[in-house]
């Protein structure tokens, strides 16, 4: 794993202590690497949005029902 250096203001360094002291994470690194993971994880759920949309408009209409595209996007967001 890289080591890295990183400043943090007062404010989400307080936030990130307080995470740790409830100890769902047992370090801040841990927490921002699960940051990270989530972020990364809600950019593929926006990919695949603007993805969709954008065949949407080019194409006009969708054949798709609301049904099946709830069940789509549904199943993409729970992984």
């Amino acid at each position: 794993m890289s080591r890295q250096s990183i400043s943090f203001t007062k404010p989400n360094d307080e936030w990130l202590k307080a995470q740790v002291d409830t100890k769902e994470y047992s370090s801040k690194s841990e927490l921002i690497n699960d940051l990270i993971r989530q972020a990364r994880k809600q950019q593929v759920q926006i990919d695949w949005i603007r993805t969709k949309l954008e065949k949407a408009e080019d194409s006009g209409f969708s054949n798709d029902s609301k049904e099946q595209i709830l069940a789509e996007s549904k199943s993409l967001m729970n992984g």
